[in-house]
């Protein structure tokens, strides 16, 4: 096996004497490369991690890369959930971390051009001040980059309103593996020119180009108020049911999310709360229509069994929503955790639910689940003794089984393997199955037509 002692220097060196300091081959930026939030760690570490600041160090690196046939791994904040930002040994690191400018914001046309390294949280607080906003929402949107968020067509709380990230790009410059540099989409609100090669990037998970600057479609923020629903049921399904018919009924959440009665109760214990019993449904109205839709929602989930509270207080709101953002925490703490996401129609979210407690119950396996309800995307995590073995998570194989289990019932249902994370390395395995095998043919020539060479992200998605 190649050592750090025995790879080549020379290359290495050249790169260096183009690009300077923004080369790092330190052990915290090596180390910090090998992983991201999938719970996945690689077993060796990349050759080198670039930390361009400009368009035209992505350009040199990618350049020098493919003169010498060096493995690229694109990377932003290393906050995704699918393994597709982690690098090893062989692999050059090309980071757009530091590429954090504004470049231009337009009220008149309800639009921004950024880097990919600007914050979601922080783009937001420049725009308030305008009246404006950029509506993709991830709950990691304090540590998670807009470039990120394009790469793997981030979803997020918001997404049963306002869209996916896809719907609120408007063009991108993207750094082919070659070195050049493509410009796509438009400033325009329409634009039909050719084929869309903007939304063929978003969500590529850097495996086409590597994403520099994008030019985001704005919106207004919202006018009027805003409340918060709180919705206990005593079981999952009635909990689903409500969420659906709430969808089925017309009338629009901002926000709408499910936790299953295990969630709850984990919930509960980590953060030292009484938060009842059952399932809990949380949702937020906001706009014009505030109040009349919330106590649309609210009639629907007391007519199906709800017991409800609601709120138009925002601290009040918030302190509701602290327990949706507890979960995470919650599950870390009671062991290793396999953090799933698959979607299904929302009418299909009582059936679905019905098979997460069947495949708890055959592999004796604890699965709390929380879903973005609104648009039926769930987020079942399996909890299991486990460790880092070789520098991987060792999940065990009935977890693996029972994950096989879960995305098999997903599909049947007429759903896909991911709503939101993307593929990196820990759905690849599944994505035949949901693909077919003509479809998934054709999306690996697609690749070959923007890397001939496969050298951008390696081993991932395909």
């Amino acid at each position: 096996m190649t050592t750090e002692a025995t790879r080549p220097a020379v290359p290495l060196e050249a790169l260096r004497a183009e690009l300077g300091d923004i080369v790092r081959t330190d052990a915290e930026a090596l180390h910090e490369a090998r992983a991201d939030r999938s719970g996945h760690v690689s077993s060796s570490a990349p050759l080198a991690v670039v930390e361009a600041r400009s368009i035209a160090d992505v350009q040199a690196t990618l350049r020098f890369a493919t003169a010498h046939r060096i493995p690229v791994v694109p990377r932003g904040a290393g906050t995704g959930l699918a393994g597709a930002a982690i690098a090893s040994e062989g692999e050059l690191v090309l980071s757009t971390r530091r590429m954090t400018r504004v470049l231009e914001v337009s009220v008149d046309d309800e639009l921004a051009v950024v880097e990919p390294g600007v914050l979601n949280a922080d783009l937001n607080e420049l725009l308030s001040s305008r009246g404006l906003w950029w509506a993709p929402d991830p709950a990691s949107r304090r540590i998670s980059t807009v470039g990120g968020n394009i790469a793997t067509n981030a979803g997020g709380l918001l997404c049963v309103k306002y869209g996916v990230t896809r719907e609120a790009v408007l063009g991108l410059k993207v750094v082919l593996a070659d070195g050049r540099l493509l410009e796509l989409g438009h400033r325009t609100v329409k634009g039909v020119t050719g084929y869309d090669l903007t939304a063929l990037m978003i969500g590529s998970e850097g495996t086409l180009g590597v994403i520099v600057e994008a030019t985001l479609r704005l919106l207004p923020l919202p006018r009027g108020g805003v409340v918060t629903v709180k919705a206990q049921f005593d079981s999952v399904e009635r909990a689903a049911r409500a969420s659906s018919v709430v969808s089925a009924s017309g009338v629009k959440p901002a926000i709408m999310e499910l936790l299953d009665p295990l969630a709850v109760r984990n919930i509960a214990a980590h953060l030292g709360a009484d938060l009842g019993s059952g399932a809990i449904v949380l949702v937020r109205t906001d706009g014009a229509a505030a109040e009349a839709d919330a106590e649309a929602i609210i009639a629907v989930m007391r007519s199906l069994g709800g017991v409800v509270e609601s709120t138009s207080d925002v601290e009040a709101g918030e302190r509701l929503f602290e327990i949706r953002r507890a979960f995470h925490p919650s599950q870390e703490a009671r062991g290793a955790v396999l953090i799933e996401d698959v979607a299904v129609p929302r009418s299909a979210l009582p059936a679905m639910f019905a098979a997460i407690e069947r495949i708890s119950v055959t592999y004796g396996i604890e699965i709390p689940t929380v879903a973005h309800a609104g648009d039926g995307n769930l987020h079942p995590n399996f909890v299991f003794d486990g460790e880092v073995v070789d520098g991987h998570l060792d999940v065990p194989p009935h977890v693996w089984a029972a994950a096989d289990e879960l995305f098999v019932d997903c599909l049947r249902l007429g759903g896909t393997l991911t709503g939101e994370h993307g593929v990196g390395i820990l759905k690849k395995r599944w994505l035949r199955d949901e693909l077919g095998d003509d479809s998934f043919a054709l999306q690996q020539q697609l690749k070959a037509v923007f890397d001939p060479l496969g050298l951008l992200n390696p081993g991932k998605v395909f």
